[in-house]
């Protein structure tokens, strides 16, 4: 049987909030069967807690946010989940309590890396039940202008990723790529790509009061016309890499993973959810399935995913 899985044991690290810039306390925490992953804001009195849903987002400007109603009714969230939804969702992890005192999930070094040591450093163990899967059965698309995402039906998980950013640091780089997870490893090829945004950005939302903890440390940053981290680039696709990998964090809050192919063009947080929606909202086009041989599993799950 393909099984369900967690953390063996607990595992916290601090950081900066992106937005914030305020110290953050991040603690995973294993979880039983069946529960999914679970966000608690252990900040409020009570602890609340949100579930890791697509229907819990209800901001996506900057990153994909989720929120619930807390004790005195007012409603709270938990901001910047994708880049730990990707680690989890690279790693199998299907059951989790992410504890955090504050209403972000902190940036780390911009890149789900971090969060991959951490689940390693901690362990994971298989539970008792089998995983289960969300099986797209027919084409689901979402448009907007000239940006969209498609999922089809495919015995597997594969994505494609085209971006277009019309700026020269950028444009000089692979522009479109695709990742097939019955060859490629989550965390040698997915994981290290870093956000990035541009000066003239931040500066604006600086003056907002938002990415007050953006720097060079957990960013690639850009004025006019290059990269201004002295490191440069991890890798000539890392800026296509990067949205394939919030991509990936942004269909976890499906809240099982997915068989299918994912493509998207300019394709962001909001239009991710929109496509997660449509999914949801049709349903003839899904059917959830496990596999009580793991032979008969797709190839990335039924091989040993301890270390992915």
């Amino acid at each position: 049987m393909l099984r369900q899985r967690s953390l063996r044991e607990p595992v916290c690290t601090t950081g900066v909030g992106l937005h914030s810039g305020e110290r953050v306390r991040l603690c995973l925490k294993p979880a039983p069967v069946d529960s999914g992953i679970v966000f608690w804001r252990t900040d409020l009195e009570p602890p609340l807690a949100i579930a890791a849903k697509a229907q819990a987002v209800n901001d996506t400007r900057m990153a994909s946010t989720l929120t619930a109603t807390d004790a005195k009714g007012q409603l709270a969230r938990v901001a910047t989940v994708e880049h730990l939804m990707s680690a989890l969702a690279g790693l199998g992890i299907d059951n989790l309590n992410i504890e955090v005192d504050a209403p972000e999930i902190p940036i780390l070094d911009g890149s789900s890396g971090s969060f991959v040591y951490l689940i390693r450093a901690a362990g994971v163990v298989e539970q008792a039940a089998p995983k289960r899967f969300i099986r797209v059965l027919k084409p689901i698309e979402v448009r907007e202008a000239d940006k969209w995402a498609r999922l089809e039906p495919h015995f597997g998980f594969r994505l494609r990723f085209g971006i277009d950013f019309q700026h020269p640091a950028i444009d000089s780089t692979v522009q479109e790529v695709d990742v097939d997870f019955s060859k490629d490893s989550y965390v040698d090829t997915v994981a290290r790509a870093r956000t990035f945004g541009f000066m003239r950005d931040i500066e604006q939302l600086r003056a907002a009061g938002l990415a007050q903890g953006g720097s060079l440390d957990n960013a690639i940053v850009m004025d006019e016309f290059r990269v201004l981290n002295d490191d440069g680039l991890r890798s000539a696709d890392e800026f296509a890499k990067h949205k394939l990998l919030d991509a990936i964090g942004d269909l976890y809050l499906l809240g099982r993973p997915l068989l299918a192919a994912y493509t998207a063009h300019k394709s962001g947080h909001a239009l991710n959810n929109q496509l997660l929606r449509a999914l949801l909202a049709d349903q003839t086009a899904w059917q959830e399935v496990s596999f009580a041989e793991r032979s008969k599993a797709p190839a990335q799950y039924a091989r040993d995913w301890a270390y992915a």
